[in-house]
């Protein structure tokens, strides 16, 4: 007979998929914290489709996307309302060699496009969280700068400079425009929506 928490807790039927995450370098001793650790693109607003593939990623440690150190598990993972389509509390985990419970924590107050990931000994993750829908382009640059060591902007500045997600019935949802760099003949809000204003932010003070 299943416990009362097996009983709540959520579990994917399909298996985790290969998460688009980008981690910033380890930071030198002493050096102070940034607004952000790094960016993930997940495929769609589902929760339970898209997290097992993150924590098990931020969980595979600095061989792959994790932190530098070993933390242990990750324990709690908080979520933006808004951001998702919907709010499980626990979440089943299946690894390569274990399973773990996860808790989930939903907020209307989290800044827009964050996602704090915590260790179990009080390591904190903090991740942009790019809308799935947004173009390959400015996906790419979103993470990039996300992941970058002089990143200064927070979470909701940086989805800002985005200007408009690709919606699931554009073209470019599937597509995503391989813009790397301005071109005369193209309009500048073209260029700016496809994630060339993005990569203008590494430069700023």
């Amino acid at each position: 007979m299943r416990t009362i928490t097996e009983r709540r807790t959520t579990i994917s039927l399909s298996p985790p998929s290969t998460s688009r995450l980008r981690m910033r370098p380890r930071d030198p001793a002493g050096s102070s914290r940034t607004p952000l650790d790094g960016g993930w693109w997940p495929r769609s607003t589902d929760p339970v489709a898209e997290l097992p593939g993150l924590i098990l990623a931020l969980q595979a440690g600095p061989q792959a996307h994790g932190p530098a150190d070993d933390h242990g598990r990750i324990t709690h993972v908080m979520l933006r309302v808004a951001d998702w389509d919907s709010r499980p509390r626990r979440l089943r985990v299946d690894g390569p060699a274990d399973t773990r419970m996860v808790r989930l924590s939903w907020f209307d107050t989290l800044p827009t496009g964050l996602l704090t990931a915590l260790y179990a000994d009080g390591h904190r993750v903090d991740l942009l969280t790019v809308p799935p829908y947004t173009s390959h382009a400015a996906a790419r640059s979103a993470l990039e700068l996300a992941a970058h060591d002089t990143n200064h902007l927070p979470a909701p500045k940086l989805l800002a400079a985005l200007l408009t997600p690709i919606t699931p019935n554009s073209p470019a949802a599937t597509t995503g425009p391989e813009v790397t760099s301005p071109d005369p003949s193209e309009p500048q809000d073209t260029w700016e929506t496809e994630g060339g204003r993005l990569r203008e932010h590494l430069a700023a003070p």
